[in-house]
């Protein structure tokens, strides 16, 4: 509980910049109900930049050593192998904030340069996590109920699956990690980028 407190409070202090939490605005105009915020490298659709050129051309803020830390322990966790879990060195993280009616669709996370882990932790409000398969959005997909401080850790042939989340539970957020309303939703990932990609 005080780890996800602790990252509630680290979410709020990235949230407010130097690229602060917004709305994705898609390439056909859509804009997507979550609200996001990056470390290390800025996501937009569908590229990764140093700067927030979509927003306001700031650099985001640096992704932190303790945060790597964190989804080392994930996937040491989820694969039951110390050697996977040091070889994953995760150097971007996509901060979504769901309300009660934000959603998530059918997509995969597959702008990195890297075939390492995606690892997701989730703080707050419960919601329903549709995970796919790698060939389109449709069935099979299979859904599970992720709660306040659940990881979900998805590589190997799952790695580039679709997923999505069509739904959050109202009154079901974490007051005692410091979310009256809403889900967070931390996904910590290797770009396969160097510097000079930017």
């Amino acid at each position: 509980m005080e780890q996800r407190a602790e990252l509630v409070v680290a979410c709020r202090q990235w949230a407010q910049g130097p690229v602060p939490l917004r709305h994705t605005v898609l390439p056909g105009g859509g804009v997507m109900s979550v609200r996001t915020v990056c470390l290390g490298w800025h996501w937009q659709p569908y590229r990764y930049a140093r700067t927030a050129d979509d927003v306001n051309g700031a650099r985001v803020a640096a992704f932190p050593d303790w945060l790597g830390d964190l989804g080392r322990a994930a996937v040491a966790e989820a694969y039951g192998d110390e050697d996977a879990a040091q070889a994953f060195a995760p150097d971007t993280a996509l901060i979504n904030f769901y309300d009660d009616t934000a959603r998530m669709g059918m997509h995969q996370d597959k702008e990195e340069r890297s075939s390492a882990p995606v690892v997701s932790l989730s703080i707050g409000a419960r919601c329903v996590f549709r995970f796919g398969n790698t060939e389109g959005r449709g069935q099979p997909y299979t859904d599970v109920e992720l709660a306040s401080g659940d990881l979900f850790v998805f590589g190997g042939p799952s790695r580039f699956a679709f997923h999505g989340v069509p739904k959050v539970y109202t009154g079901t957020a974490d007051p005692a990690a410091g979310l009256r309303v809403g889900r967070l939703n931390l996904t910590l990932r290797e770009t396969g980028m160097a510097s000079g990609d930017a």
